[in-house]
């Protein structure tokens, strides 16, 4: 065949199968449209469906809404209207009761306006009785409230004198009658039952010859031992004995006690005088000790450092008017602690400031100012409290009682000093007090005369009546207390009688 045709038939078979398969393809790209077409129908159909179900769902729900919020309207229309008549009441009786409170207060005020004009009544005739009245009396009313006050002071002032009389008689009464007990009661809980031993510096000889052996080759011996121990060795005619004098009582006795070692042992000279004497000091100093020791024992006291102990040791070397200073420093500690308890006071405190209230008596032989002073500046720097300081520095009234331990302390020394044969005197001592307070007192103006009686413990003066009044009386006995307790030192209390007498004579003719 011709090619030409082959080609052609060619051409025409690619053409043929070309438009076949384009065709084809457009039929399965229609029934894919049309397939899709179909389903888009469909769901537009389903939503269509879908959307008309909720529409009405929709709708279904916004009828109920409505239907309830128009129920809960209603509801709520009908509360307040409610609300409305229950205010509509409430407001027509606030109104009532407005009106009624104008009403009342429309009354109170013409009430008012009635008292009111009482009152303006009532001091108008207040005022013209007051003018009535000043008439009557003649006087102001500030002269009457000053009449009636004088006459009312002078009533109460006159009620006031005899209560207080009174009441100082009751009080002076009872205070007597339980400072009597309190003070029996003391003394016969602490009565001794003898009187202190009195220590002495006289030294007994076995002979006249111990005299020379005592004094040795020109006074060789003597003067050592004053020397030595600090003391004046009197040697006079006295027999068989020789005196030892000294203003200190520890170096008094430890004197004494050497110089009797030295009489027994009978070798007495310069050397052997030395050592024997500071043998005796130890043994005084031992003494001391064992001795304040033994009085804090005695006394209940504790606490005490030993330094004030050992200067309450050397008390025991120390009297006054015969009286033993450390018994009396125990027996003052006990009667303090008795007063005390009875009292209600601190017990302890009191015990010890009797019992160191002269503690400065061992120490104002060579030191300045009042055993009171030494003893509580003594005490203060060794840490003792304050009230027993207090009690120390003022059982003489030096400084101010600050405490009721302090007065008791005081009246327990008085106590133990004043009791029956707690302290003796001398025949000179004796004389020279009595002489000293007649003197003492005839030294003030107006004094006419004065006598000592009752042993010293009481000064009658008679003054002169045209020179000192009754007022002058009382203010020169107090003067004269006053400067007896300055100047002189006696046991228990000196009373001061002041005798003012004026005598009027004439003459029958």
């Amino acid at each position: 065949m011709n090619p030409i045709i082959i080609i052609l038939i060619d051409v025409l078979a690619l053409v043929i199968g070309a438009a076949a398969g384009y065709f084809f393809h457009r039929y399965q790209v229609d029934r894919a449209t049309k397939a899709k077409q179909d389903r888009s129908d469909d769901i537009v159909k389903a939503a269509q469906t879908q959307a008309n179900m909720i529409v009405k769902g929709a709708q279904d729900n916004a009828t109920k809404i409505i239907q309830a919020a128009e129920s809960e309207l209603k509801e709520r229309r009908i509360e307040l209207n409610r609300d409305t008549e229950r205010l509509e009441k409430r407001r027509s009786e606030v109104d009532s009761r407005y009106d009624k409170i104008e009403q009342r207060e429309q009354n109170l005020n013409k009430r008012q306006s009635q008292i009111d004009k009482r009152h303006n009544d009532a001091e108008k005739l207040f005022e013209d009785q007051m003018k009535k009245l000043e008439e009557i009396a003649q006087m102001t009313p500030d002269e009457a409230r000053k009449d009636l006050f004088a006459a009312v002071e002078k009533e109460a002032r006159g009620d006031m004198a005899r209560i207080i009389r009174q009441i100082e008689a009751e009080a002076r009464e009872e205070g007597e009658k339980r400072a009597r007990k309190l003070i029996a009661d003391a003394i016969q809980r602490v009565a001794s039952e003898h009187v202190a031993e009195v220590t002495r510096a006289v030294v007994t000889l076995p002979s006249e010859e111990m005299k020379g052996r005592i004094v040795g080759r020109n006074g060789r011996n003597i003067k050592a031992f004053e020397q030595a121990a600090g003391v004046d060795v009197i040697v006079d005619d006295t027999p068989d004995s020789v005196t030892v004098s000294c203003f200190d009582s520890v170096r008094r006795e430890i004197a004494r006690r050497a110089l009797s070692k030295l009489i027994l042992d009978g070798r007495i000279h310069p050397a052997h005088i030395e050592k024997v004497i500071e043998d005796e000091t130890r043994a005084v100093d031992k003494i001391i000790n064992e001795a304040g020791e033994q009085a804090a024992y005695d006394a209940n006291v504790s606490g005490i450092h030993p330094e004030i102990l050992r200067m309450m040791g050397r008390l025991k070397f120390r009297t006054s008017y015969g009286q033993n200073q450390l018994a009396h420093a125990v027996e003052v500690s006990k009667l303090a602690g008795i007063l005390a308890a009875e009292i209600g006071a601190n017990v302890e405190l009191a015990k010890m400031g009797g019992f160191l209230h002269d503690v400065g008596k061992a120490m104002d032989h060579n030191q300045e100012g009042t055993h009171a002073g030494l003893g509580a500046e003594f005490c203060k720097r060794y840490g003792v409290n304050a009230v027993v300081v207090n009690a120390i520095a003022a059982h003489h009234h030096e400084v101010d009682q600050e405490t009721v331990e302090a007065v008791i302390a005081e009246a327990a020394d008085a106590i133990s000093g004043a009791r029956p044969g707690a302290r003796r005197e001398d025949l000179e001592a004796y004389i020279k007090r009595i002489r000293s307070l007649e003197e003492m007192s005839m030294s003030f103006d107006g004094v006419q005369q004065a006598f000592a009686i009752q042993a010293g413990r009481e000064v009658r003066i008679l003054v002169k009546p045209d020179t000192i009044d009754d007022l002058g009386s009382t203010r020169l006995a107090r003067d004269i207390a006053k400067k007896i307790e300055e100047t002189m030192q006696y046991p228990g209390q000196i009373r001061v009688t002041v005798i003012r007498e004026t005598r009027a004579t004439e003459y029958a003719k």
